[in-house]
């Protein structure tokens, strides 16, 4: 088991945006039905799984109610904790049919590559599906003579929609219903990665080949400064470098801009693929080599060797004014991303200092 893996154990999970919305729906159905105010409710997850979900708020009459629940995102940084996400339920003369759909506060996809039409509200397939399923299991009474359309809606998803990958991805005015298990899994990778996928597809279904990677949001900030693409053209990969550089090999993306500080540039140099594993610290030594081809002195070389972070490093190569250093790192990182996408890929290194200025580049 990886430190990672141990780590999460002792972790909160959560639940997902989608088990939100489907666990008002259901209680609001619920509520209609029994003619009772829902208190908790057990919703069915995706393989088989279920889960007890209080309710927040509840109202009712003989055709319409109104359930919340308040998302709990476990101990997961999510900008979506704490939301308030409502379900407005309404029985309908449409027999047979569920219709879903999005109120205030819920995105409107605006384009094309996120598996979602252009224009229609940003609930993924999983909530979808999950949504159905709970209101078939109580409602095919209900269902045998009329219909039913729920409204999901946020109080305030718009604001933090702006605190997410919403507007880059194209999704305007709220945050999106999510979930593919329902659960959310502390500091989640197959979520990362998925969300990497996901904007690499909106890139593609907007017909562009090229993206820029960055580390962060500051070298994002750095890169837009130096690269003008539309805002779905930068994609943070964080930690993720080998994964994101053979997703955009297997997308066809052309041409990929790498851009990032001394420190990631620096392990992913190294042939390190996942940067922020345990024990993937910058080698020292490794720089110290570099340094050496360069032509750095044995006082430099020696400092390279005791230094305490890769920034330091850089304030000692700096100081000893070792030509082309930053430029060979760039060159470590563009063959390595190279390999790692089987060559398929045209791949430009930036390395900015802390002040967004370029200190090395290749080729």
């Amino acid at each position: 088991m990886s430190e990672i893996e141990r780590s999460r154990q002792k972790l909160r999970t959560g639940f997902t945006t989608g088990t939100c919305a489907t666990a008002a729906s259901k209680a609001a159905l619920v509520s209609i039905i029994s003619k009772t105010k829902v208190e908790s409710i057990i919703v069915s997850l995706p393989k088989d799984k279920k889960i007890t979900i209080n309710i927040a708020s509840c109202e009712f009459n003989e055709k319409k109610s109104r359930c919340s629940v308040i998302k709990d995102g476990g101990d997961d940084p999510d900008v979506t904790h704490g939301a308030e996400i409502f379900a407005d339920l309404e029985i309908t003369d449409n027999i047979g049919q569920i219709e879903i759909d999005g109120g205030d506060g819920v995105g409107r996809v605006t384009k094309p590559g996120l598996g979602l039409d252009v224009g229609s509200a940003a609930i993924n397939p999983t909530p979808k599906k999950m949504i159905i399923q709970n209101l078939m299991e109580i409602g095919n009474n209900v269902l045998q003579k009329h219909g039913i359309r729920i409204v999901i809606f946020v109080p305030g998803g718009k604001e933090i929609g702006t605190k997410t990958d919403n507007p880059r991805l194209g999704i305007i005015g709220g945050i999106s219903i999510l979930g593919t298990t329902g659960i959310v899994i502390p500091y989640s990778t197959a979520s990362f990665a998925a969300s990497i996928r996901q904007i690499l597809d909106v890139n593609v279904a907007m017909g562009n080949d090229t993206v820029v990677l960055t580390t962060g949001g500051r070298s994002e900030d750095f890169a837009r400064k130096e690269i003008k693409l539309a805002d779905h053209g930068f994609v943070q990969m964080g930690d993720f470098s080998g994964y994101t550089i053979q997703q955009c090999a297997k997308k066809s993306i052309r041409k990929v801009h790498v851009a990032g500080f001394i420190g990631k540039l620096t392990k992913i140099a190294m042939g390190v693929k996942q940067t922020h594993v345990k024990g993937s610290k910058v080698d020292m030594e490794f720089m110290a080599r570099i340094a050496e081809n360069c032509s750095a002195n044995s006082e430099a070389v020696s400092d390279i060797k005791k230094a305490n972070t890769a920034r330091h490093v850089q304030e000692i190569i700096i100081k000893n004014e070792i030509g082309g250093f930053f430029t060979s790192i760039c060159k470590h990182a563009y063959e390595q991303m190279s390999k790692q996408s089987e060559n398929r890929v045209e791949i430009d290194v930036i390395l900015f200092d802390f002040d967004g200025s370029i200190l090395g580049r290749y080729p």
